[in-house]
């Protein structure tokens, strides 16, 4: 029997146990976002930190402003092995409403469902039962083998569902300590229950609110109507400016720094039969929108985008007022891939509101956060080899997809340590995360273990 088949046996004999250990972290309460939970937040932490240094991390509970951190360091077998940071987070979203919970939230138990068998209770799928597949990874490792394939550290946080607020501060505090080649993040889905997905790209975003002003105040439109600039005309012609008839967004410059996904990854996506009916029909749409000639996948995985999010000017109230507003204003978000620059496209933006506003009329801007795409290289040796170790597992090839939102820790990863990330995650669309009856496939679980065990080894080689 080969080295990785003991440490898969192990994992397969460990299972009752892992169970056991998921069902004991589930327990806790650690909701974030309530500071009436910030001791189960904090027995979360250091019940992590004692079952990491059972198996040999040297692990510790770091304080910060909010929740504290876990923090783990285990060598690898090898002196030149790769070095790897896997990153989860141990928090979980409020149980509310408690009354649609068909089980305890918190006394998580494995259950029927639609003929699979299925772990209840909050955290289960987001994120607990998802980085405990990883740390027993590493206990059939060091059971069945003695040693680790590769040198792991470990970043588990306390607020990811709350905003992240001490993140960012702790990564530039800690920066030097958490270094690594590379990050692992298990926060993420597979495309079905048969067919495991390493997500490559995310996209980035921009964010930007203007407002339009124009007469010193609102106006009777029977007296001033055809006269007094109108804002709302001025931005609805602003708006409608953004694409043109073939859905592309008109911008000077946009498109700096967008490529053109390969041939063979659209080929790939073919496969998966998404087709336009089918991801519009589930929202009762049937007409694609955006550019012309692109598939559903590409919009939304691999292409930007202009999105207006909400408008606001003049009456809204019951009944009818004749009214020219005084201003009125509009939230747009703008999808960004590849290389884009967050800055040049909020600069053009704001060029182009700019040249629409007539000379006795103003505009302001409102600043609404900005990130760049995330894009791992579809030619990546660590994407490839993750993604052949999870087709050897699930013996159903593994696709590597987009994300059409966009994951904060992995742009900080990238930026502030200069560290690519892989997100493989066993997640499912219908785990209800964030919902009452949230749960976590038994098999997921089970063969999330065995993924990890598998692309450490694969990235070991």
């Amino acid at each position: 029997m080969s080295m990785i088949d003991t440490v898969l046996s192990k994992a397969d004999a460990n299972l009752d146990s892992s169970l056991e250990k998921m069902f004991a972290l589930c327990r806790i309460k650690s909701i974030s976002t309530d500071p009436a939970y910030k001791d189960e937040c904090a027995a979360a932490a250091q019940w992590l930190v004692d079952d990491l240094k059972a198996l040999g991390f040297e692990a510790s509970v770091r304080a910060t402003p909010g929740h504290p951190m876990v923090v783990a360091h285990h060598a690898g077998e090898r002196e030149d092995a790769p070095h790897v940071l896997f990153y989860g987070h141990y928090d979980v979203q409020p149980v509310d409403p408690v009354n649609l919970w068909e089980t305890d939230p918190f006394q998580p138990q494995i259950r029927e469902l639609n003929g699979r068998k299925v772990i209840s209770g909050r955290g289960t799928s987001d994120d607990k039962g998802q980085l405990l597949t990883f740390v027993e990874a590493c206990r059939a490792y060091k059971e069945a083998h003695g040693a680790l394939p590769v040198k792991v550290s470990i970043l588990f946080e306390g607020e990811e569902e709350s905003g992240s607020p001490s993140l960012k501060p702790f990564l530039e505090a800690n920066a030097t300590e958490l270094k690594a080649d590379f990050a692992l993040v298990c926060d993420t889905n597979m495309w079905d229950s048969q067919t495991p997905a390493i997500s490559a790209g995310l996209r980035g975003l921009v964010g930007e609110e203007i407002v339009v002003k124009a007469a010193d105040r609102d106006l009777h439109s029977g007296y001033f109507g055809g006269a007094a600039a109108n804002p709302i005309h001025i931005l609805a012609d602003i708006l409608a400016g953004l694409h043109d008839e073939t859905g592309k967004v008109t911008l000077p410059g946009f498109y700096d720094g967008v490529e053109e996904t390969p041939d063979h990854v659209k080929a790939m996506w073919e496969t998966l039969g998404m087709t336009s009916d089918k991801f519009l029909g589930e929202i009762g749409l049937s007409v694609p929108s955006g550019e012309k000639g692109r598939s559903v996948m590409e919009l939304t995985w691999a292409r930007p985008t202009a999105e207006v999010n909400g408008i606001t000017g003049g009456y809204t109230g019951e009944g009818f007022k004749t009214v020219i507003a005084a201003q009125a204003s509009a939230k747009v978000s703008f999808r960004l891939v590849g290389k884009q620059d967050p800055d040049k496209v909020r600069e053009s933006f704001r060029a182009f509101v700019k040249s629409k506003i007539p000379a006795d009329c103003s505009v302001e801007f409102h600043q609404h956060g900005g990130s760049p795409a995330i894009q791992l290289p579809y030619d990546s040796q660590m994407l490839n080899k993750a993604r052949e170790a999870l087709t050897a597992e699930w013996e159903k090839p593994a696709v590597m997809i987009g994300m059409g939102g966009s994951i904060p820790i992995v742009g900080d990863f990238q930026r502030m340590l200069g560290m690519e990330s892989l997100l493989a995650g066993f997640g499912l669309s219908d785990d209800r995360i964030h919902s009452p009856n949230e749960k976590y496939e038994l098999r997921s679980f089970h063969k999330g273990i065995r993924s990890w065990i598998r692309i450490m080894a694969a990235l070991a080689a």
